[in-house]
């Protein structure tokens, strides 16, 4: 008894979570902190302006709901966001997003207000996830002083467990270096390739990784 009262990592999580609805910028977030709906994710993706976390922007997000072994498309969002600064022709060329594409598009405030409603507390699925987490981070700070709290759940790692644990124990000693490209990645599970870099496409994509890969280990 004494030893569990005194293991900070029986209370940490939750006074770390008191402390961050405390703080949070606006209280009516605070849902972002209840227990998820059991069985259930939201898979993301962002489309960018470039690679600089620091100083690109945001201009699309897709996401859509993973309820047990079904991507719910029917639940799906798909935003485009005005950025500050324009767009670059060598963005254009991998996303197809041009200026006056976005230029009607939502500020970066109200496309983080509408992300936050529809993941809730909902863990975040995706494939290379934490540039995708850095850039909306960085854009929710001034609304709420902190980041998503939700946990986050990186496809690619699933992938790497999956083709680990499929080698022989000596394979396995020498550290192997795994093909963890996208394309590569698809076509090993058998799923159907959509067209990528589009933010809704790509978070679809992750989601059925997600659910093959959980399949495949049984959950």
């Amino acid at each position: 008894m004494i030893s569990t009262l005194f293991n900070p990592s029986s209370w940490w999580p939750s006074i770390k979570r008191e402390w961050l609805i405390y703080h949070l910028g606006l209280p009516e977030f605070r849902f972002m902190f209840e227990p998820p709906p059991p069985n259930e994710w939201v898979a993301l993706d962002c489309e960018t302006t470039g690679l600089n976390v620091g100083s690109d922007e945001i201009i699309s997000i897709g996401a859509v709901r993973i309820v047990g072994q079904r991507i719910m498309t029917s639940e799906r969002l798909e935003l485009l966001v005005r950025p500050e600064r324009g767009v670059s022709p060598e963005s254009v060329r991998i996303h197809r997003l041009r200026e006056q594409d976005v230029a009607q598009g939502l500020s970066i405030d109200e496309a983080m207000k509408q992300l936050l409603c529809f993941i809730g507390a909902r863990p975040i699925v995706g494939y290379y996830l934490e540039f995708d987490v850095a850039m909306l981070n960085r854009a929710l700070w001034p609304l709420l002083g902190q980041g998503l709290p939700q946990p986050k759940i990186e496809v690619s790692a699933m992938y790497y467990d999956h083709k680990f644990r499929q080698m022989l124990p000596y394979e396995q000693q020498t550290y192997p270096n795994i093909d963890l490209r996208f394309a590569t990645l698809m076509a090993d599970l058998d799923l159907p390739v959509r067209e990528a870099h589009d933010a809704l496409n790509d978070a679809v994509m992750a989601a059925l990784a997600f659910i093959k890969l959980r399949q495949l280990r049984g959950d």
